[in-house]
């Protein structure tokens, strides 16, 4: 069965390749929706202090700067992490996802905003998820784009691991694990890191016959509760 480290370790073999495909913008899906997907749920909620987990290259950081706010990068590959620094102005940390579970490394609180843009690919993302609860302010937001369960499922619409071969990208890849959840499973697993799902979105093409990927939004419970109050 794979493990967070090998998920780590091909992304780690993978970097140079994926820095190559997303800035010469051979990723069709990402052209065509999920880029301008995640951007305009991000630019919607009107955020001044931005959390990208798992920042990879760093495009998203460099657009959310262009446009007046303030973005703080994470990434759990040395490569990435370099080549996001030096391709933009936005401060990028380099630490592994279970130390930001473990509250080890210091990246910094009070944002208003948190996004995982295609970044969550481990089995268990509940200590993360709880972990980075606490560095957002009290009616803060979680936004999530992944790989639609639906579509990614292949007729086996049930958890467990799968591998992207990358198959049909140019360079040099090794097969990446990652684990596949049902839309169930995806707000079970907010639910136990103690967020409410507040929006759920589905980006689609118009000329394609599946969703290109899944969206959530969702807010602590706390701040939930807090509304309630308030409106009560």
């Amino acid at each position: 069965m794979p493990t967070d480290i090998d998920l780590l370790q091909s992304w780690q073999h993978n970097a140079h390749a994926w820095i190559d495909a997303v800035r010469s913008g051979s990723i069709a899906s990402r052209q065509q929706v999920t880029d301008q997907a995640i951007l305009l749920a991000l630019l919607g909620l009107g955020p001044q202090r931005v959390l990208d987990l798992g920042c990879g290259e760093g495009w998203l950081l460099r657009a959310l700067t262009e446009r007046g706010v303030t973005a703080v990068g994470v990434d759990g590959d040395a490569q990435l992490v370099a080549a996001a620094q030096a391709a933009g102005s936005a401060p990028v940390h380099l630490a592994s996802y279970q130390q930001l579970a473990e509250n080890r490394v210091d990246i910094g609180d009070d944002y208003d905003l948190i996004c995982a843009n295609f970044a969550l690919l481990q089995q268990d993302i509940v200590p993360l998820l709880s972990a980075l609860r606490g560095r957002l302010t009290a009616d803060g937001a979680l936004v999530i784009q992944t790989l639609h369960p639906w579509a990614a499922a292949a007729g086996l619409y049930q958890d467990g691991w799968r591998e992207e071969s990358f198959a049909g990208f140019s360079g040099h890849w090794q097969p990446m694990p990652w684990y596949l959840r049902t839309l169930g499973s995806w707000l079970d697993a907010l639910a136990l890191a103690g967020f409410n799902l507040e929006a759920l979105r589905e980006p689609q093409h118009p000329q394609s016959p599946a969703p290109q990927s899944l969206l959530l939004v969702a807010r602590s419970c706390q701040a939930r509760r807090a509304n309630d109050r308030v409106i009560g």
